[in-house]
């Protein structure tokens, strides 16, 4: 059986400082006429992606996991042809719907019906089968209301809904999404993954580029850790996320922020520790320990949170919490803080878990995340042995049996 996606040797150079050319537009000859009016300055070059070579058979779902800026997303546009290769080449059989950014393809003056109509000529679609499939989409986007709306006037939620409906559901062999579903709600989010998994279900193929370890070990069977542009691992989804996990956090009790970090907003995260609350000599399972979060507040912010995240080997989120549950938090000045929380003892599985910290205000965007930061170990003292439990957690509850 032929792949569904063949990538051979790909590689993708970009020369900073310098405009290179693309496929020859318009737009591209205007801008290199312009551009010829202003001094540039010769730049390094540097490589997006080198080496890339994997083969997708039809009918699986292909999670691509790294770090920011290890070439995943330009992956993603070399196969949806919005950028060539600089070497190599890539070839998909199929038709292709891709979703790599808030909007991809739809025309900001058009409304909502009239880019699914467009969406699906550029897919190659007859109009009989777009209307076919038009009131389903629809629905799944929930912007009914704002259908004969120029896009141009929707919520960032809204467009995401509408080009997700419009990737999904008209019946492409080949499905690209990129991080661009973290727009959506919680709800959405898992109406989206739950249309990705009936979509490689149907036999298509879907390759789902995520920051959210645990979506993409739920949703597929294989996963490509790239980091540097080049593939790191290729192989089954959890084991995929366990080595990018591993690699990308210290196996440590303590992290502090490197002295040329660059991060900055109104609140910028320090370091972080895990140590066991005093009178115990280490963290296990049945003792309590805290995760102590250090930052400055740079410029006075209300109603921000600071945010602990705790994931174990597969990217699950166990837990999250934040310093607004017992703190008053509506106004915090200018200074250096210490939030220091506790965990208690008897409910995490001794094992490894990797830690998360940053800040944010509720219903905004967040102002600093540190992604997976450190990793440390749950002893095992005080974890009964007898007996074989599963689960996220393993809590110790009371229990009482009494005779009736």
């Amino acid at each position: 059986m032929a792949s569904a996606i063949s990538c051979d040797n790909l590689g993708k150079q970009y020369r900073l400082g310098r405009t290179v050319g693309g496929y020859g537009r318009l737009t591209e000859s205007l801008s290199g006429i312009l551009s010829r009016r202003r001094t540039k300055v010769p730049g390094a070059t540097i490589w997006a992606l080198r080496g890339v070579s994997f083969a997708v058979p039809g009918g699986q779902a292909v999670g691509v996991i790294g770090r920011n800026g290890a070439g995943k997303s330009t992956l993603l546009k070399i196969l949806s042809r919005i950028t060539t290769p600089t070497e190599g080449r890539a070839v998909i059989r199929g038709r292709v719907g891709s979703l790599l950014e808030v909007g991809t393809g739809f025309h900001p003056e058009l409304t909502g019906r009239e880019n699914i109509m467009l969406n699906g000529a550029i897919l190659g679609m007859r109009r009989r089968e777009i209307t076919r499939r038009f009131d389903e989409i629809v629905d799944f986007a929930g912007v009914s209301t704002f259908l004969d709306t120029p896009v141009k006037r929707f919520s960032s939620g809204m467009y995401v809904r509408l080009a997700f409906a419009v990737a999904a559901h008209l019946d492409p062999d080949v499905l690209l999404i990129d991080e661009v579903l973290a727009v959506g709600d919680a709800e959405f989010q898992q109406r989206c993954l739950s249309r990705m998994a009936e979509v490689a279900g149907e036999g298509r193929t879907v390759i789902f580029v995520s920051h959210d370890l645990g979506a993409v070990t739920r949703l597929c069977t294989r996963g490509i850790w790239i980091d540097g542009g080049t593939v790191k691992f290729d192989g089954g989804a959890a084991d995929a996320a366990a080595r990018y996990l591993s690699s990308g956090a210290k196996s440590s009790n303590s992290w502090r922020a490197p002295d040329d970090d660059d991060h900055d907003g109104a609140i910028v995260i320090e370091g972080v520790e895990v140590r066991p609350t005093a009178g115990h000599d280490a963290v296990g399972f049945a003792a309590p320990f805290e995760i102590e979060a250090t930052y400055r507040v740079e410029t006075p912010i209300r109603n921000a949170v600071v945010t602990v995240r705790l994931s174990d080997a597969l990217g699950n989120v166990i837990l999250t919490s934040w310093d607004g549950d017992s703190v008053d938090v509506t106004n915090r000045a200018v200074g250096r803080y210490r939030s220091t929380c506790e965990v208690p003892a008897s409910i995490l599985r001794p094992g490894r878990y990797w830690l998360s910290l940053g800040s944010f205000v509720p219903g905004a965007e967040d102002i600093d995340l540190r992604s997976n930061v450190l990793a440390f170990d749950i002893g095992a003292m005080g974890y009964p042995l007898n007996s074989s439990r599963v689960g996220v957690i393993t809590p110790v509850l009371r229990w009482s049996t009494d005779a009736i």
